[in-house]
């Protein structure tokens, strides 16, 4: 399953759509829908490796025309290239888009500066404005908000779901944020963006297969990043065509080695994954606005060719009813 770039032959979007919806998440969701009118402006967190499949459509429709700001978090780990990319794109008449690394210091201080330009303040005004800072798990929602904070108030960690619940920061006189749970949407459509989710760990490791994962986002680096490739493992343990070869050579060169000599492909993927994860194979960002495109259109096209089925199957049963 290759996740290819604009450019190269195209690809079939596979019809398996990848569910994962813990319960805590249908419960946020409501809890959002119900705070909305009390809010002034959404601040939905992208991750910058990938920003349009770390796009919830179910926030976008609950949002419906509050005003937004976007942020490309985790820029250190993107490339940087794309990142500018994706800001031109994200970019609306209605919509500003950041790039930024909150952890950095003084990495948020843009948000509030947005804010700013957008909202003046208001003459004695009775409480501050509210802006509910919302996006997928793991994406660094709290790392934001503790950023805008100064202090540690929302938990962090490299992995999904570490806030089960809202809560409420008052910034200054001004401004208060709405911290939300981390929420994915029920039903992810586009096959390509569950993997890249998976990849960079917005969905639980035990929720899909690791070594496949592992494989797709190799597929796609030994197409669009192979030098980072060959710098971090060698250019021995690149096989410029074949990811499973390129995860075996990995796995034999990093000792990952199972019953009787043979590789252990599971630990190699972990390794690997990791090594994306943390940064240390370089600045990546696994989709293009090109890609979105693409992707989408794919996506409208499934769903047609999934209802004209569903319309075949209907039309056969009433005519096996008029017989």
């Amino acid at each position: 399953m290759i996740l290819a770039l604009p450019g190269f032959s195209p690809y079939t979007l596979v019809t398996m759509a990848i569910q994962w919806f813990p319960g805590h998440m249908h419960k946020a969701r409501k809890e959002m829908a119900a705070a909305l009118p009390s809010v002034d402006v959404v601040i939905e967190v992208l991750d910058a490796r990938l920003p349009y499949s770390s796009q919830n459509p179910m926030l976008q429709e609950i949002q419906g025309d509050k005003p937004g700001l976007r942020v490309l978090a985790k820029t250190d780990l993107a490339d940087p290239a794309r990142t500018q990319a994706w800001v031109e794109s994200l970019t609306t008449d209605t919509i500003d888009v950041l790039a930024l690394t909150p952890s950095e210091p003084g990495g948020a201080k843009p948000v509030l500066k947005t804010l700013g330009q957008r909202f003046k303040p208001v003459p004695n005004a009775l409480k501050p404005r509210v802006a509910m800072v919302v996006g997928i798990p793991n994406v660094g929602k709290s790392t934001l908000i503790n950023a805008l904070a100064g202090r540690s108030i929302a938990k962090t960690g490299n992995e999904p779901a570490i806030t089960k619940r809202q809560q409420h920061v008052i910034l200054n006189d001004h401004w208060a944020l709405k911290d939300t749970p981390g929420v994915l949407w029920p039903n992810v459509e586009n096959v390509h963006s569950g993997f890249r989710l998976a990849a960079v760990g917005s969905i639980r490791d035990t929720a899909m297969d690791n070594t496949e994962v592992c494989l797709t986002l190799l597929d796609y680096l030994l197409i669009a990043y192979p030098d980072l490739l060959r710098t971090r493992y060698t250019n021995e343990a690149v096989d410029p065509v074949d990811s499973t070869r390129t995860l075996e050579l990995i796995g034999l060169q990093s000792g990952c080695l199972g019953a009787r000599g043979h590789v252990d492909y599971d630990r190699a993927a972990r390794i690997v994954m990791q090594d994306f994860r943390q940064g240390i194979l370089g600045g990546i960002t696994l989709e293009t606005p090109e890609m979105q495109v693409e992707e989408e259109a794919a996506v409208v096209q499934q769903r047609a060719e999934r209802e004209a089925r569903k319309q075949q199957k209907r039309e056969a049963r009433r005519a096996r009813r008029k017989k």
